[in-house]
């Protein structure tokens, strides 16, 4: 079940500066809010098929069900009922205002995945 995946460890890692550099220059209405949450839960893909050999339904199900968790948690203001507000790092990671928009690009960009690992790369076992 562990293994070390070197592909996607480089997507894992390209993403993360992709989602850097949005979250420090883009300032917009579009590509910061929306973009970014459909290329999250492909960072969260690439990162879990980096170290685990799961299937690709396992690892799309668990991450669109972990954000899916996370956004739910948002709804529920968990950042500040745990005393995190002042924290930016808890505002980043558990964010901090629910958009039923994030729910939908998560699933936009869990499709994206399934349907480039089934086209192009044929693993979804």
């Amino acid at each position: 079940m562990l293994q070390f995946n070197r592909t996607y460890f480089a997507f894992t890692v390209f993403l993360f500066l992709l989602e850097t550099a949005i979250a420090l220059f883009v300032q917009d209405n579009f590509i910061r809010p929306y973009f970014g949450d459909f290329l999250v839960v492909m960072l969260l893909y690439c990162f879990l098929k980096s170290f685990l050999n799961v299937s690709v339904w396992v690892a799309a199900g668990f991450v669109l069900l972990f954000s899916f968790a996370i956004e739910i948690a948002q709804y529920f203001n968990t950042v500040e009922k745990l005393g995190l507000q002042h924290y930016k790092i808890a505002k980043v990671v558990l964010g901090n205002s629910f958009a039923w928009m994030d729910l939908l690009a998560y699933i936009l960009g869990i499709l994206t995945v399934i349907s480039i690992e089934k086209t192009h790369f044929k693993t979804t076992k």
